[in-house]
Formats: structure tokens, C-alpha cells, sequence
């Protein structure tokens, strides 16, 4: 059931005498949509903001130009309106390095990606390192991880590194090996996985932490090198109409350009931005506490990223009875529970949001318990703590996200990309507690949703139809992968406005369009809510404003 337009007649009743401020522009002749903030849904013609990117008024095309005379008018011609929306855990930079690198995502088979990489090699000879990533083994039907063996005959001259598609997992030619030290005598590091034959050979494949191996040898990324790949990300995201990103990992290389964008007005998305762990990198950064806003609350740095174990893909996910297809297994705990307690409680005691990566059910009740520990010992609880991924849960332990108040990070492309594996690795019983929205919303819980980007495709709409339908971009399967725990559409949007910005502390002025927040929204090419849902990853952004200033127009 759609909103009527006398629905909005509050919001024009709310604004432009506040502190005397004038309209600079009216958006009119709009097909918009809101959640108010009670969470209803709210549909207006026209939108009223000033000079600083600030609402003034949300209604009536006749309400709001009466309440700002002279204001410009840009007439949107019946295209729908939307909040700006919020991707709730990305990677911007690697989404930039994806730009500039070789995306082996779409491949669909090992001949393919191989293919792809002699192309990438032969198209940049000078590269002294080839550099990519997106490979899915699954896609491949190869019933086994590539390997060195594999890559060697394409490339021989210079070490290749390609990051597996939810960078768990990377694949390397011997160059690779050989500069990182590896020898099948090398021990697997704490956290991590070096691959191995039956024969105890090193494969090539490195599981989360033993990639540092590799890693660690490359060289580092320049500024100049990460100016280029910020910019790309920023442009890639406006096109797709993000307003915002939760960036689940800055180091002291990225705060100080995200600090240099927000302050020259060179951002055009909104960053909340975590800090990748409670190392060197948290000290440096940590020094004056939590960065709550930065430049018009383009930046902010007040929360912490940190890893519970890997994922479901890579086998890598920490489960608490093993893997329904591979019984010996696991999977991997980065840390054991007092280190991960000193590094979470060291995060909380500073005054920052915490928020832990852990897909499988052992990775979650890890955290859960830490968090039931330290919450009431850190008087941390207002710091709105999360989960990022939340994936495969232990029913039980959904309802401790409530109970202990943890927000659930949750991505719903995930589903779709990993309904062709996540059964035979974790079986029919386990499967109920994974990706399992409904149940999380059923009980209260706020879930803050984003794509993982470059892991998914940063589309915000890809991860709504998903959310939706339970279904791939096929349509696949007809009736939804376990349609049971499917949103609805008004709870999707919600997801990735008003509770993305609740989890990153910022629904009382991002999430949704009312009077006194910012003018962070998006022209969108068709009605989100009388469209076929099958067909909402289809949906194309027209233009992307944020603060009231057009960032993106794709005429």
C-alpha cells in the first residue's frame, strides 16, 4: 500500500522558520519516498533545502513553494525520489584497487581466468607485480582451489597475487611464493592456512591470515596510487547512488586522505570510517579519542574493524562442529578468546564502536560472549557494537543480538552469491541460522545493511532486490533461497538508510529525508514500489546530491 501525500503534511509543518534560514533550492515535480522517524513510509512532491545542504521543508509541490519563495526549482519530472543510500560495510580503497587492477570476477571457469590474466599480463609488461582479484573456485566446478601449477604456465617472469572474491583467500605463482620466503616446510601462521597437496606441497593458495606472507612483500601502495584509487571508488559509488559507506578498514594512509577530501570538499560520499585493528595503526589514530564528525559530517572515525575468523567460501569460517563437507575442518579462530577480549576491550576503553567480522556460528558466539563480558565492565553499551556479517549463527545466539543490543552488519548479496555452496558447507540444520534476516528483524534487531564491496558489487540495489526476493540476478531459484527469512521492501530501504545510519551513530541527521538533516538523496529511474521486485537490481540512478550539490547525473 503506497503513502498518500497528505501522509507528509507534518514535515512541511516542521521548518523554515528554524533559525530564520532561506530555501536555496525545491526539488519538484518528485515521486518521493521517505521513512519518517517513526519508520513509516512516507511519499512527497516536492523537497526544500538551503544553502548549506540542510532540509527545510518535505511535502506538497503547493506546501513547500509557499514556504520558499524564490528558492531555484529543478523539476525531477515524475522520476522517484529516495534518501541517499548508505552501504553499511564496504572497502573503499579496495574498491578503487579493484578499478585498477584485473577483476576476475566474472570468470567462469579456470581456462577463462587464465585467459584473463596472460591478456592482463600482456597488456602491462612495466608492472613490476600483477596484481587482482574476484576469483570464486565455486563458479569454476573445479571441486578443488587453483594453484600455483596453474599459474606458472601463464606467467613466469614476476610474482602474481589474486585475491580470492571475499579476500579470505589468495592464489599465487611460485614468483609469489619465492619472494614471500614460502616453502612447503613453512608453518601455517597463527589465524591463517597454507594450502597443501597430499604430498605436503604448497599449493599456491593462502588462507586469511598467510597471506600476510605475501603481502607484506609487495610494494606498498603510493599516495598518488591511493588518490587514484579513492577517486575511482568515490565515482563508482556516486553512480550507484551510496551517499555513505562505513569503510571497514582505514589505516593511517586513508584517514589522512579522507581528512584531505573532506576539508578541500573533494568527497562525495559520506565515510564512517573503522579503524582496522587495535595495533600501531589504532595507536597512531587513536591518540585523541573517537573522531565523531569531520568537514559537515563528511568523515568521522569512531569505530574499530576487527576479525573474528574468515569465510564460509574458503572454509575459513569458524563453525562449531565441522564442515558438512569436509569433516576434518573447522575452520580457523583468528585469536583465542583472551587475545580477542584484550583487543576488544582495549577499542571499548578508548570510547569506540566495535565492530567484529565473524561469519561462522563459533566466530559469532566468540564475540557474543566477549561482548556479554566486557559490555557492562566497559560501559560501552551506547556505543552501538555490531557484528559485521553476522552469517551463519547458532539459533540460540540470535537472540543474544538482542538481548546484549549488537547490531547486525549484515550484507544481503551475501545470500544469493553463496547459495550455490553455503548448504554443503554447513548442512540442513545449520543453514536455518544462516543469513537469516527475518528472524534477526522478528525479534527487534536493527540490521545495518551494506555489500562488502569489492567483495559484491557495490549496487545498493542488487543487495534491496536480494534482500527482497531471496533470488540471484536470474531470477534464480523461482521461489527464493529460503524465502522465509526475505525482507519487505519498506524494511530493505530501511536497512540501508535509517538503520545504517543508526549503526553508524547518525540517524539524526542521514537515513531519511526530514527537516534538519541533510539533503542526501537520489533520482531514480523507475517506482521502487510499484515496479515486479524480480526486477529491482535493474534500477538505474539518474542523479546522486549530497549536502544539496549534484555529485552524480548520468546525462
Amino acid at each position: 500500500m503506497q503513502p498518500s501525500l497528505k501522509q507528509c503534511s507534518a514535515f512541511v509543518l516542521a521548518a523554515l522558520a528554524m533559525l530564520g534560514a532561506q530555501a536555496d533550492t525545491v526539488i519538484v515535480n518528485a515521486n518521493g519516498y521517505t521513512l519518517n522517524a517513526k519508520g513509516d513510509l512516507v511519499q512527497f512532491a516536492a523537497l526544500a533545502f538551503d544553502e548549506q545542504g540542510k532540509i527545510l521543508a518535505v511535502g506538497t509541490a503547493a506546501d513547500v513553494r509557499a514556504k520558499a519563495p524564490g528558492a531555484r526549482q529543478v523539476d525531477v519530472q515524475g522520476k522517484t525520489v529516495l534518501p541517499g543510500l548508505i552501504d553499511a560495510h564496504g572497502h573503499v580503497f579496495g574498491l578503487g584497487q579493484m578499478l585498477t587492477q584485473l577483476d576476475l570476477s566474472q570468470a567462469t571457469s579456470l581456462e577463462g581466468a587464465l585467459a584473463s590474466i596472460a591478456a592482463y599480463a600482456r597488456a602491462n609488461p612495466t608492472q613490476t607485480w600483477l596484481r587482482g582479484r574476484g576469483w570464486n573456485q565455486e563458479n569454476w566446478k573445479l571441486g578443488r582451489f587453483p594453484t600455483a601449477a596453474d599459474l606458472d604456465p601463464v606467467v613466469s617472469d614476476k610474482p602474481v597475487w589474486f585475491e580470492r572474491v571475499d579476500s579470505h583467500a589468495g592464489w599465487a605463482n611460485s614468483r609469489a611464493l619465492a619472494a614471500a620466503g614460502i616453502t612447503d616446510t613453512t608453518p601455517d601462521p597463527a589465524g591463517g592456512k597454507i594450502m597443501r597437496d597430499a604430498n605436503g606441497k604448497a599449493t599456491g593458495v593462502l588462507v586469511d591470515a598467510a597471506q600476510d606472507l605475501v603481502v607484506k612483500v609487495m610494494p606498498a601502495q603510493t599516495e598518488a596510487e591511493g588518490r587514484v584509487a579513492l577517486e575511482r571508488a568515490l565515482g563508482a559509488m556516486a553512480k550507484v547512488g551510496l551517499t555513505g559507506t562505513h569503510d571497514a578498514g582505514v589505516g593511517v594512509a586513508e584517514d589522512r586522505l579522507y581528512r584531505a577530501y573532506a576539508d578541500a570538499g573533494k568527497l562525495t560520499a559520506r565515510i564512517y570510517g573503522m579503524i582496522g585493528g587495535t595495533d600501531a595503526d589504532f595507536d597512531a589514530l587513536a591518540k585523541d579519542g573517537p573522531l565523531k564528525t569531520h568537514a559537515r559530517d563528511m568523515y568521522a572515525l569512531r569505530a574499530v574493524k576487527l576479525y573474528s575468523d574468515g569465510a564460509l567460501g574458503s572454509r575459513g569460517a569458524a563453525l562449531i562442529k565441522p564442515y558438512s563437507d569436509e569433516p576434518h575442518s573447522h575452520g580457523l579462530l583468528f585469536f583465542k578468546q583472551a587475545e580477542m577480549n584484550a583487543r576488544m576491550k582495549k577499542a571499548m576503553a578508548r570510547g569506540y564502536q566495535v565492530n567484529v567480522h565473524a561469519i561462522g556460528d563459533a566466530g559469532n558466539k566468540q564475540i557474543l560472549d566477549i561482548y556479554k563480558k566486557e559490555l557492562g565492565a566497559t560501559k560501552s553499551a551506547a556505543q552501538r557494537h555490531r557484528i559485521e556479517h553476522a552469517q551463519v549463527v547458532a539459533p540460540a545466539d540470535i537472540a543474544r543480538f538482542k538481548a546484549l543490543g549488537i547490531i547486525p552488519s549484515m550484507q544481503p548479496t551475501h545470500a544469493t552469491s553463496d547459495k550455490n555452496m553455503a548448504e554443503r558447507r554447513v548442512g540442513a540444520e545449520r543453514i536455518k541460522g544462516a543469513y537469516a534476516w527475518r528472524s534477526f528483524l522478528h525479534q527487534g534487531s536493527r540490521i545495518a545493511c551494506g555489500s562488502d564491496f569489492p567483495v559484491e558489487s557495490p549496487n545498493p540495489f542488487f543487495g534491496i532486490h536480494a534482500a527482497v526476493t531471496r533470488q540471484d540476478a536470474a531470477g534464480q531459484p523461482i521461489a527464493g533461497w529460503y524465502p522465509n527469512q526475505a525482507m519487505s521492501l519498506k524494511e530493505a530501504l530501511r536497512c540501508f538508510t535509517l538503520d545504517a545510519a543508526y549503526a553508524g551513530h547518525a540517524e539524526n541527521s542521514l537515513g531519511s529525508l526530514e527537516p534538519g538533516k541533510w539533503a542526501d538523496f537520489i533520482v531514480i529511474d523507475r517506482d521502487l514500489f510499484t515496479m515486479p521486485t524480480y526486477d529491482i537490481h535493474k534500477t538505474a540512478v539518474l542523479q546522486t546530491w549530497v549536502a544539496g550539490k549534484t555529485v552524480y547525473t548520468s546525462q
